[in-house]
């Protein structure tokens, strides 16, 4: 019992969902987004488990950096780019491909000419409205990378869609623009993230960039991940430390929110938001405790949680319990949390102990 709480990653599952994705998309290379940790799941841990992806890509420098430190050899591209000519050194010297989203950085590559022939992957806003160049705009930012000495060692084109989750009308305005923008250019795009690749809209593009999907988790509010042939990669193990019996009419936890209706048994649960649980879950967030659903009752604290297990039957302090993953979607979490997989993954605190499997 020294590790009360861990989030369990299965490598297996990793690869599992690569590889549908690949069927998803069967002409398309793969460019696996690694970036904030992994959604989660560790950045070094994730990439390594995953030789078969084509690329993989990150937000911030550190994080590239930190791949090539633990020898990755496949190409990554930071998707926000640089924004100073010292990251452009550093980037030149990790062999990073970047993203070019905004005059500042085409004016830096300008400056920096000759110090490294950049794989560029130029970004194109559709609707998006976060970053990229509008399409007016295109024309000029493109001509001035493809003038740059050296020159690129490729150019590719890239947009981002805002709702291929929820609106095919919306994902397709988009495809529509983003068509118009590149008509008659003979580059590679990527155009297709998690939604975009499993979606009813066809997307194309010679690169898709799956994030959530490869974690096991569903971009869609009604499809599950299961539906979607998809594994979870990580279960949030946890383990009871108490059980307690409750007399009907009082209460459980801080600001005592809930309150017992009978006598009650309730687990104490070695997990809270110290360990990245939204302290606003609600009661009846559904947990397993040794492979039975059981609802939370009380409000989540820094260390621990409370589980109503009046209905189980004889619970013990030791036995397992899972806050999410194998047996209970994240999806089906976030939505008693009135949030998205992304967050609740991604939230996971460093105290947590990865245990690869």
């Amino acid at each position: 019992m020294s590790r009360l709480i861990r989030a369990v990653i299965d490598t297996g599952a990793l690869r599992h969902n690569l590889e549908v994705v690949h069927r998803r998309a069967p002409d398309a290379k793969v460019l696996a987004v690694v970036k904030a940790n992994a959604y989660g799941h560790g950045l070094v841990q994730t990439a390594l488990a995953l030789p078969d992806a084509d690329a993989f890509a990150v937000a911030r420098l550190e994080e590239g950096a930190m791949l090539r430190g633990h020898g990755v050899s496949h190409p990554i591209v930071l998707l926000e780019g640089v924004f100073t000519a010292g990251q452009l050194r550093e980037a030149a010297r990790h062999e990073l491909d970047l993203v070019v989203h905004d005059a500042l950085q085409v004016g830096l590559l300008e400056a920096g000419a000759g110090a490294h022939r950049f794989r560029l992957w130029l970004k194109i806003d559709t609707g998006m409205n976060r970053l990229g160049f509008r399409a007016s705009e295109l024309p000029e930012a493109l001509r001035r990378l493809e003038r740059l000495r050296p020159a690129p060692s490729e150019i590719r084109l890239m947009t981002h869609l805002a709702r291929a989750d929820d609106s095919p009308g919306m994902t397709r305005d988009q495809l529509e623009r983003f068509g118009q923008a590149t008509r008659g250019l003979a580059y590679a795009t990527s155009i297709a993230n998690s939604a975009g690749v499993f979606g009813g809209t066809p997307v194309g593009g010679e690169w898709v960039r799956p994030g959530l999907a490869l974690y096991g988790a569903s971009p869609f509010a009604d499809r599950t991940s299961l539906e979607l042939g998809l594994r979870p990669v990580m279960t949030l193990a946890a383990t009871v430390i108490a059980v307690r019996r409750v007399p009907r009419g009082e209460t459980v936890g801080y600001g005592a929110a809930w309150r017992a209706g009978r006598d009650s048994q309730v687990a104490i649960v070695a997990a809270g938001y110290g360990d990245g649980l939204p302290r606003g879950l609600p009661n009846g967030t559904p947990v397993l405790i040794d492979g039975r659903r059981a609802p939370l009752c009380g409000r989540v604290s820094m260390d621990m949680l409370a589980v109503d297990v009046t209905d189980l039957g004889p619970v013990a302090v030791g036995m397992p319990v899972v806050l999410w993953g194998e047996g209970l979607p994240v999806e089906e979490v976030a939505r008693w949390a009135g949030t998205i997989p992304y967050e609740l993954l991604c939230a996971v605190s460093q105290r947590v102990p990865p245990e690869l499997r």
